[in-house]
């Protein structure tokens, strides 16, 4: 192969910047195996530390029309490597000579000291299809030499390359991502709709609010969180496949499904649902629609130190999402009727069932390990019947648990009484 290049150089290693065709990449680039390690055992590990990722990435491939990869990192040693300088004068008196040609003479061994999934991806789409066979993927190479003072310097560069490379964050998911139909439909609604507009929406690393906020109605990313708990209404009766070509079943579907970017269509009818969810929160709930009326929006009415309304929480705000979702489903109604037929009471962060559950009325803050145990209460008082027998059972050990109740009577006096003293108020 001649292989056009620059040549550059960082700290102690001089590199090679280039690019090799798909089929290329298939036919010279070989897993990791003895490069790196003597023995064995080593070497094994290096092996199995190849995930099905890889599969994604193939899959990736073939369906992502705009599809970029950044540079695979390739060591190479053995052969006769020869680099061709070219010198490039200008008038002006500018002199490049880091251009040229890099010669492989077919002996040389090459690996990927970064990029093991993307060669292994690579190489799967290649066995489907011939198509892809000259798209070419950047790539740098170093060299390498398996003397023991070879094989430490590559693999301290291979541990730091795969250290510190960071996956991309929620946050960058959510802002950037444009195959992701959560990802752009939260985007969209938070340009287009008034209870996301003027600061309602945090822009923060975790799900939760800190107490110095007080004019936020949730965070980005459980905002997010709650859409994605929406998409089930949309994909439930659509046959969704994993990079194997199987049927994905239950909640699983929604992990794969966001994979790829779905049709305009699609797209359109998942941000009506989204919609139409949260413009009828506001309608049917007042302190929602009292807020999203404010210019200068002000939570501190609805979450303080005396609790205020679960919608107002992250922590709580996602099993909402999560339960009506179940109701909604299984009562076959819109979100209109299912939120008109929901408690109002249990809104209150301080309604005795929540006790221990998502208050801690003693300290004044929330509590964040009950989610399951959360969603199930919220659909108990929708309507029991929505439940299957052991979450009912679940549900209630739980409560005798955590509330240190002596038996079950007393946990369905706790049921009742977070009914009854609300409503006597």
């Amino acid at each position: 192969m001649k292989i056009p290049a620059i040549r550059a150089q960082i700290g102690t290693w001089i590199y090679y910047v280039a690019t090799l065709t798909f089929k290329e990449v298939a036919t010279y680039v070989k897993r990791v195996d003895s490069e790196l390690h003597r023995s064995e055992l080593l070497q094994d590990m290096l092996q199995r530390s190849i995930t099905s990722n890889y599969k994604s990435i193939a899959s990736y491939i073939e369906n992502q029309e705009e599809r970029f990869f950044n540079a695979l990192i390739l060591a190479v040693y053995d052969g006769e490597p020869v680099w061709h300088e070219v010198r490039l004068e200008y008038d002006d008196g500018d002199e490049f000579y880091n251009l040229g040609i890099l010669e492989l003479n077919g002996e040389e061994k090459i690996f990927p000291v970064d990029g093991q999934h993307r060669v292994e991806g690579i190489k799967k789409v290649l066995e489907e299809s011939r198509k892809y066979d000259d798209e070419k993927i950047p790539v740098v190479f170093i060299g390498h030499k398996t003397d023991a003072e070879g094989m430490q310097r590559s693999r301290r560069l291979f541990s730091t390359l795969n250290r510190y490379a960071k996956p991309v964050s929620m946050r960058d998911i959510i802002a950037l991502d444009e195959d992701d139909v959560v990802a752009i439909v939260s985007r969209d609604l938070i340009e287009s709709h008034p209870l996301f507009a003027n600061g309602r929406v945090l822009d923060s690393k975790t799900k939760a609010i800190p107490d110095s906020n007080t004019s936020a109605f949730t965070t980005i990313i459980a905002f997010y969180e709650c859409n994605k708990e929406l998409l089930w209404l949309f994909i439930k009766d659509i046959d969704v496949l994993n990079i194997e070509g199987n049927k994905v079943r239950g909640r699983a579907k929604i992990k794969e499904y966001i994979r790829i970017r779905p049709t305009d269509e699609d797209i359109n009818k998942f941000k009506t649902i989204c919609q139409s969810f949260w413009g009828d929160l506001i309608n049917c709930f007042t302190a929602l629609y009292d807020y999203s009326l404010m210019d200068i929006p002000d939570s501190r009415e609805y979450r303080n130190r005396n609790g205020g309304l679960l919608l107002f929480r992250p922590v709580a705000l996602i099993p909402f999402v999560r339960a009506t979702v179940r109701v909604v489903q299984s009562k076959g109604t819109s979100f209109r009727e299912a939120f008109s037929q929901f408690p109002s009471q249990l809104l209150h962060l301080n309604n005795t069932i929540w006790r221990n559950i998502l208050w801690n009325a003693d300290k004044r803050t929330m509590i964040m390990n009950n989610k399951t145990l959360t969603e199930r209460i919220l659909i108990y008082f929708w309507d029991r019947a929505i439940l299957t027998d052991k979450e009912l059972i679940d549900m209630k050990e739980d409560l005798r648990s955590l509330r240190q109740l002596s038996d079950m009577h007393d946990v369905e006096d706790l049921l009742d009484s977070a009914i009854e003293v609300h409503s006597n108020e």
